[in-house]
């Protein structure tokens, strides 16, 4: 990995734990670089954390999704966009991997990758780009003002970032969310564990005991 490449992941999930920092009203929050878990070990399993809200998007199909249409599926939801260097595509080729350990089970939850950079990330050019991963993977795109509406009702954290040659990047929150079917937020998903492991608890919502 580069230098820069290492200072660009550091600042991605330093703003993810600041994001649920702000959430939970933990204040000042230490995110330890290279050790993703201390983001979901800070996560107090028993603080009722309001996240999520009305949106109304569209797929790379042109379909209209919203929080309605979400209901009655476990969700897992993350938030990036298709320039993004490292943090983004890592994410969703472990989003594969527990896609393709769920088997059958992958069709009966909604799997969403939500652009934070619709400018760039149209329906056609977010179609494109999950060609490499795994077909059930849905992205989400649309108005900008929308899309900052859902940031703000997900507790997500996104701000774009000039770069030499009039180009831009984009900081954003690196979590993994974890709803119920009723669209309920029940954890982050911790995608640093194997496949299976992370599978875990979205088993554990299809099949409750």
């Amino acid at each position: 990995m580069t230098t820069s490449h290492s200072k660009r992941r550091f600042r991605l999930y330093a703003a993810a734990g600041l994001a649920v920092a702000a959430a939970l009203g933990l204040g000042a929050y230490t995110y330890v670089q290279q050790r993703p878990s201390a983001l979901f070990n800070a996560l107090n399993p028993k603080t009722e954390i309001k996240i999520g809200g009305p949106f109304s998007l569209i797929d790379q199909n042109g379909d209209t999704v919203t929080d309605q249409t979400l209901l009655g599926k476990p969700t897992v939801m993350f938030f990036g966009f298709t320039h993004c260097p490292e943090v983004c595509p890592t994410t969703l080729y472990e989003m594969s991997l527990v896609l393709e350990k769920l088997g059958a089970d992958a069709g009966r939850i909604n799997t969403l990758f939500v652009s934070v950079d619709p400018e760039r990330d149209t329906r056609e050019a977010l179609a494109d780009y999950l060609g490499s991963f795994d077909t059930h993977i849905r992205a989400l795109t649309g108005p900008l003002g929308e899309v900052q509406r859902m940031a703000r009702a997900y507790r997500v954290y996104f701000r774009k970032v000039p770069m030499e040659g009039g180009d831009y990047s984009v900081d954003h929150t690196a979590l993994v969310y974890l709803f119920d079917a009723k669209g309920r937020f029940v954890n982050p998903l911790n995608l640093k564990q194997e496949p299976e492991a992370a599978a875990a608890p979205i088993r554990q919502l299809l099949n409750p005991s």
